[in-house]
C-alpha cells in the first residue's frame, strides 16, 4: 500500500512539472508573438481604412466616440432597427497629408453571417456619401460567402447616403438596393446590416 501510494505522488509529482513547464512556455511563446500579431493587425487594419477612404493620410479615433459607443451598446437601440445582431466597435476621422479632416471610418459588425462574425468598414466622405466597404474579417465558405471580399460585390455601396439600405435577389433598381452574392444571401444581408448599423451611427451619433 506504500509503495502504491509513494508511486502514485511521483506520478502527481512529474504531471505537475510537465504541466507547469508546458505552461511557462506556453506563456513564453505569447509574450514574444503578442506584439509582432498586434502590429500585423495594426497594419492590416490600416491598410482597409486606406482602401475604404483614400483621400486620408492618417486615422485617429474620434474623441468621445468609445463613450457613445457604449451607450448605444448598452441601451439596445441598433437590436430594435431590424438590422439582427450588430454592433459599432469604432469610430475614426480620417484627415490628409495637411491635418485637414476628409472623411471617416465607422467599423462595425454582424454576427449574422454564414460563417458567424463579419467585421467590416465603411468610409464616408464629408457629406456623408459612402467611399468604400471593406471586409476586416469573415469566415464563409469560400466560393460563396467569400465573394463578399470581392470588389464587385463592395463597389456596390460606393456613393451610397441612404438612412438604410437593403439586399435584393432580382436586381437592384432602387438607390438604396444592394445585389444579392449569387448563392450567399445570409451574407450579403449580414455585410448590408453591418453597414446599416454604421449609417445608423453616422446619422444619430456623430454630432
Amino acid at each position: 500500500m506504500a509503495a502504491s501510494k509513494s508511486g502514485f505522488m511521483k506520478d502527481a509529482l512529474i504531471l505537475f512539472a510537465i504541466t507547469l513547464i508546458s505552461g511557462v512556455c506556453l506563456g513564453f511563446v505569447y509574450d514574444i508573438t503578442k506584439a509582432p500579431i498586434e502590429r500585423a493587425t495594426i497594419e492590416a487594419n490600416n491598410r482597409t481604412y486606406k482602401e475604404v477612404l483614400s483621400t486620408a493620410a492618417e486615422f485617429s479615433e474620434v474623441e468621445g466616440s468609445a463613450e457613445k459607443i457604449a451607450v448605444l451598446t448598452e441601451s439596445g437601440e441598433l437590436e430594435g432597427l431590424g438590422y439582427g445582431s450588430v454592433a459599432i466597435e469604432s469610430v475614426l476621422e480620417g484627415k490628409d497629408e495637411s491635418g485637414a479632416v476628409t472623411g471617416h471610418v465607422i467599423n462595425s459588425l454582424s454576427n449574422n453571417s454564414y460563417g458567424g462574425a463579419v467585421k467590416i468598414s465603411v468610409g464616408f466622405d464629408a457629406d456623408g456619401a459612402i467611399t468604400g466597404v471593406g471586409i476586416r474579417e469573415i469566415n464563409d465558405t469560400p466560393g460563396l460567402g467569400l465573394k463578399a471580399k470581392e470588389a464587385d460585390f463592395r463597389d456596390q455601396y460606393v456613393g451610397k447616403n441612404a438612412d438604410s439600405l437593403t439586399v435584393t435577389k432580382t436586381g437592384a433598381s432602387e438607390d438604396n438596393e444592394i445585389d444579392a452574392i449569387s448563392g450567399a444571401t445570409v451574407t450579403s444581408n449580414a455585410v448590408t446590416n453591418a453597414v446599416n448599423a454604421a449609417l445608423y451611427y453616422l446619422h444619430n451619433c456623430m454630432n
